[in-house]
């Protein structure tokens, strides 16, 4: 597996990573045992990079990582984060803790739990989930400041943040890199917040890199979802947008039959395509598409099939927003 540098100040890692939220909610039943033996399979691979967070299943899929590293920490680098109250709610008991998820005596208080359920000493990539309205940035930063300078975390991530707000965190605490959606139809990054990124060094973790899943082309109906599937909840899925949307997979597919690839491939293929400080965190629970998923990054498009794609899915061409609107608000802040 070839590695790249997670941001000028930032660790280095596989040009692929894992993304584990799958693993326990969102899509479909969990497989403990399969998603055990995925984990192990991305370390054999050399995948090296494994992405949770405290809010997925409220810590459920922390202690599932603390599974599949067992005997293998010294291989991987965990990502985790904090903060993102209104999922970890969903996930479990529903009880709210008394502070809000930045403010800066919570931050301790949640990286403790992330680390016992872990199962480890230090956290490689802290991050702060979503972005807290009631709390300066500044001052949530300054807290996980402390968290490196008493040596229990590694280096500093922001997940959705804005432009704006990066920069002025970056100022308190160098942020090795930002996770945001970033995929062929989810270019709203390349604006503002992907150049504020490589203006200051900072890495780029793209999650959902495959739409999803839509990009895989196997999801052109409602249908193809399970009943419980939370992206039943998405607009871009709804039936009306999948319909339009499912129209633009056409020169996706064209290419991924030229290459004798699929056209999830193709799609990590093009992201990586757009910098060496591209990271895609492609998530599943099924060794299949770990492998598959890893193999794209041996996939060499020409200059001609990256324009074409880039054509093909132009910004703002996706139907739907790509979170419901509820979740909106706490995006880009």
């Amino acid at each position: 597996m070839q590695k790249r540098k997670l941001g000028k100040n930032g660790p280095q890692v596989s040009a692929v990573g894992l993304g584990c939220m799958g693993m326990s909610i969102s899509y479909g039943e969990p497989d403990d045992e399969e998603s055990v033996a995925t984990m192990h399979r991305a370390i054999e691979l050399g995948v090296n990079l494994v992405v949770t967070s405290d809010a997925y299943g409220n810590g459920v899929n922390e202690e599932l990582i603390a599974k599949g590293i067992k005997g293998r920490r010294d291989k991987v680098l965990i990502a985790t984060k904090f903060g993102n109250l209104a999922l970890a709610s969903r996930g479990g008991d529903g009880g709210a803790p008394a502070l809000t998820g930045g403010h800066p005596d919570y931050v301790p208080q949640a990286c403790d739990k992330s680390l016992k359920r872990l199962g480890v000493d230090t956290i490689d990539i802290y991050g702060m989930h979503r972005m807290d309205k009631t709390v300066p940035i500044e001052d949530t930063v300054g807290a996980m400041k402390r968290l490196v300078e008493s040596g229990k975390v590694r280096f500093l991530q922001l997940s959705e943040a804005g432009a704006q707000t990066i920069r002025r965190a970056h100022k308190v605490h160098p942020i090795a890199c930002v996770e945001t959606e970033y995929s062929l139809w989810s270019r709203d990054v390349e604006k503002e917040i992907l150049p504020a990124c490589r203006e200051l060094g900072i890495g780029y973790m793209a999650y959902a890199p495959l739409g999803r899943g839509f990009l895989t082309a196997t999801m052109k109906t409602l249908d193809a979802l399970l009943p419980k599937d939370r992206r039943r909840e998405h607009p871009r899925f709804s039936p009306d947008n999948i319909a339009k949307n499912a129209e633009l997979l056409a020169p996706l597919e064209r290419i991924a039959t030229a290459k004798k690839c699929t056209p999830a491939q193709i799609a990590l293929a093009w992201l990586l395509a757009q910098g060496e400080d591209i990271v895609p965190i492609p998530g599943t629970k099924r060794r299949a598409y770990l492998e598959q998923n890893c193999a794209a990054a041996d996939i060499k498009l020409t200059q001609d099939e990256v324009a074409a794609l880039a054509k093909a899915f132009p910004l703002n061409v996706t139907a739907g927003t790509r979170y419901p609107e509820k979740q909106l608000a706490g995006l880009g802040i």
